[in-house]
């Protein structure tokens, strides 16, 4: 009996070739996005868990208050991590100081290469539970030893074992290998952690380091923790919040003391999804993305669900002969039943196996656009068990209604030609369609706002001129101890405009002071300024734009107690005219210029007060303003000459201002891209679905057709009859579809400062577009019903 419902079941998808490709395409487009989704989700979700104490994990956070505004940092100070150590030890099984994770130089024999790598203190290995290759987890107890990452082991020693040979930090540090530890998995914050080397030989590396150790003032590394078994860390968060108050009051700091820091403990299950603080409280983060794409996800399936069901059930009223006919010759309600569902249910299972090809061929691009490493879960059990039973369930609910509603027909009245579907029949195929057709317009607008959020920032005026800028990272101090010569040097040649030294590169800032002083300043009022170190020619490298005094000149007696701020600055010192005012910062400086606000950090947010001030040793980054009369190519290969000649020791690596500036959009655009590919195959599906729909109603229609052109009917009038219908369905669903995407993208805008408006026109040209699509998808079955010979249509039956 079975098998005979396999035949019969099958003659009748191959018979209805176009209504089973529709269908199956349709549900199998739908099942891939959701397991790209469901992929995407599980790889977000499972973030850090690779470690073994995952859930005992934390880092130490501070919030701080500044005039009434308090925002929550990482950096933290040495002396809290020793305190931490000593004084908690029934709460910490471990307490790591850590450097941040950045590029070094790691040099070994001829080869040098720069890989991101941290220092931290010997416990580290075993709160991020290593998993070591060679070596063990306590290598790091001689301050002269680094443990590798197994791809910076291989790109150093190549198949040669690398334990206990010796390489070179920054061509200055020489350690030696004791381990070589698995590298980490991409869904990790660890996982560009190249090598890890002692905290002790970090401390050795600069004399101010010594001094920091005893200075809460100084927030500038991070503190990772592992708790003991059965320790909970909002309790350790409360009796610890003070400490840093308290020792920073002992130590006469009235400055520090006023942002009045609260320390506390962020656990690691929360660092990747849960990473955003407002006032001092958590309120989410990634999570949102998680959220939005799931129900993306869910959204997808249901349209491709909705289109399975409404084709299935549409198609399943031309069948009704066929039933009383079955009845006739002896076939009971439970056999049709079970033929029914039967066909349901193999359409739906081959929408799986073709859904999971899908999956696969466009993993490979979905990865690239989500920056992950996912997989098809293969081997996995519980992939195939969800994925098969959501199929049967599919199958199921898709072939209940001709199961249930055709099965009851009574075979006398099927073929007398006497029975006819219920004048409600249709209602619930139009609701799904109104459905279907609001969640792909809610989509459209949302990616729609989402690009242009991103547009509209990187519209917004950055005060420099970013073409032609080149940034380069310098590891070791060749090219500032020579930099007079490579300057001249490259300026012959011809191949830049100008070269400067700075603490921080054009895209972000890296030092924060406060306790300046001025004319004027209110009592109780707190300073926090971005702090950027540099040499003279940084303003004609970056080209900022002046807009009261002067720039720094070269040589100019007095400029080393000379400031210049930007506009923000100026006004938080309530400064009209800020030329000639003097700041008294440890020692008094005249302020020479103001310069407009030019965005180094989050273009999303406001900019920050900033001041630039001369120094003699600026930082580590060199900043060139290439000469547009040469080629890129040409300039950078003249630039990499010079700096080999003065810094033989270090890799030339370069980085483009421009390039940089870029990827501060990165995730916003990543976002826009995966809602716009997932917008795109939500209006495939609905498209499909009105096509079969249209196809199903041309041909139901088919003798009325055959009769109105027999009457004169023009082909327009009759592609409107057509038309008419589906563009009500869609009209109707925008009006839920537009009202619920400004609720949900005005919020999301609310995150972003500076952002874009919702205009009326994005909500306008959707709804338009919405329609004309419609028109396209029905058009060509309307046309062609149409343009049919009524002599044919009227000799079907």
């Amino acid at each position: 009996m079975f098998k005979n419902y396999l035949t019969i079941a099958w003659r009748n998808l191959v018979k209805n070739k176009a209504h089973t490709l529709i269908n199956i395409t349709g549900l199998s487009v739908g099942m891939a996005v959701a397991m790209l989704i469901g992929l995407w989700i599980w790889d977000e979700l499972s973030y850090n868990k690779n470690f073994d104490n995952y859930d005992r994990i934390v880092q130490v956070w501070q919030n701080q208050t500044f005039n009434g505004v308090t925002g929550s940092q990482t950096a933290m100070p040495i002396p809290l991590g020793y305190k931490l150590r000593n004084d908690y030890k029934h709460d910490f099984k471990y307490v790591v100081l850590s450097s941040w994770n950045y590029g070094h130089i790691m040099a070994y024999g001829d080869k040098k290469l720069t890989k991101d790598g941290s220092y931290m203190q010997a416990e580290a290995p075993d709160l991020l539970t290593l998993k070591m290759l060679k070596g063990t987890r306590s290598g790091l107890t001689d301050p002269s030893s680094v443990l590798l990452s197994a791809s910076l082991a291989k790109a150093l020693f190549g198949d040669a074992d690398p334990m206990l040979k010796t390489i070179k930090i920054d061509n200055v540090w020489n350690v030696k290998v004791t381990g070589v530890y698995e590298d980490m998995p991409h869904n990790s914050e660890f996982r560009e952690l190249g090598f890890i080397a002692p905290w002790d030989l970090y401390m050795t590396t600069a004399p101010w380091l010594k001094r920091a150790e005893t200075r809460w003032g100084n927030n500038s590394w991070q503190i990772f923790a592992q708790l003991k078994p059965g320790v909970d860390a909002n309790k350790v968060s409360a009796e610890i919040k003070d400490l840093k108050l308290h020792a920073i009051k002992a130590q006469g700091d009235d400055v520090g003391a006023s942002f009045k820091p609260v320390v506390f403990l962020h656990p690691m299950s929360k660092w990747h999804l849960y990473s955003n603080f407002k006032d001092g409280f958590n309120v989410g983060g990634d999570i949102k993305f998680v959220w939005m794409f799931g129900i993306i996800g869910v959204f997808v399936l249901m349209l491709a669900c909705i289109n399975f069901m409404n084709l299935s059930t549409a198609r399943s009223e031309k069948r009704a002969k066929e039933v009383g006919i079955r009845k006739t010759v002896g076939s009971l309600r439970s056999q049709l039943i079970s033929q029914f569902f039967i066909e349901s249910v193999i359409l739906a299972l081959f929408a799986f196996l073709i859904s999971v090809l899908l999956a696969q061929l466009t993993l490979s691009w979905f990865n690239g656009v989500a920056d992950k490493t996912m997989h098809i879960l293969w081997g996995n059990a519980v992939f195939w068990l969800l994925g098969l039973s959501f199929s049967i369930i599919t199958g199921l609910i898709a072939g209940s209604y001709p199961a249930f509603y055709l099965s009851s027909f009574q075979p006398v009245k099927v073929l007398k030609g006497t029975f006819k579907a219920g004048r409600y029949a249709a209602v619930p195929r139009k609701v799904l369609v109104v459905l279907q057709f609001a969640v792909s317009v809610t989509l459209i607008i949302g990616t729609v706002i989402v690009f242009r959020q991103v547009q509209f920032t990187k519209n917004r005026p950055i005060g420099y001129e970013r073409t032609g800028l080149v940034q380069i990272d310098m590891r070791t101090d060749e090219i500032h101890k020579h930099f007079e010569a490579v300057r001249n040097d490259l300026l012959k040649s011809g191949a830049i405009i100008e070269i400067a030294e700075s603490g921080s590169p054009l895209t972000a800032v890296y030092s924060n002071n406060s306790g300046l002083n001025w004319r004027g300043k209110p009592a109780g009022l707190q300073d926090d300024f971005a702090t950027i170190t540099l040499s003279p020619e940084f303003g004609k490298v970056a080209q900022w734009k002046l807009i009261e005094g002067r720039d720094f000149e070269r040589n100019k007696v007095g400029d080393s107690s000379s400031m210049i701020v930007n506009e923000t600055a100026a006004r938080f010192m309530n400064f009209k005219h800020a030329v000639g005012e003097t700041i008294d910062w440890g020692k008094k400086y005249k302020i020479i210029g103001v310069i407009k606000d030019m965005i180094m950090s989050s273009p999303y947010e406001p900019v920050k007060s900033s001041i630039f001030v001369l120094d003699n040793d600026p930082g580590g980054l060199v900043d060139i303003r290439l000469n547009p009369k040469m080629s890129a190519h040409d300039a950078i290969a003249q630039i990499e000459t010079a700096f080999k000649q003065y810094a033989p020791g270090s890799p030339f690596e370069y980085k483009f201002t421009d390039e940089e500036y870029a990827r501060k959009f990165t995730n916003e655009e990543r976002i826009g891209k995966l809602a716009g590919f997932f917008t795109l195959l939500a209006i495939f599906i609905s498209c499909m679905g009105l096509f079969g729909m249209a196809s199903f109603m041309a041909e139901q229609r088919t003798k009325e057709i055959g009769v109105r052109k027999v009457l004169g009917a023009s082909v327009f009038s009759l592609w409107q009859l057509m038309s008419k219908e589906f563009v009500i369905l869609v009209s109707i669903s925008l009006l839920f579809a537009i009202p619920t995407a400004y609720y949900f993208m005005e919020g999301w805008l609310q995150e972003y400062k500076y952002r874009a408006v919702l205009s009326w026109w994005i909500f306008g040209l959707t709804a338009i577009g919405a329609i004309a699509i419609t028109l396209l998808t029905v058009s060509y079955q309307s046309i062609k019903a149409a343009s049919m010979n009524p002599v044919k249509s009227l000799k079907t039956e």
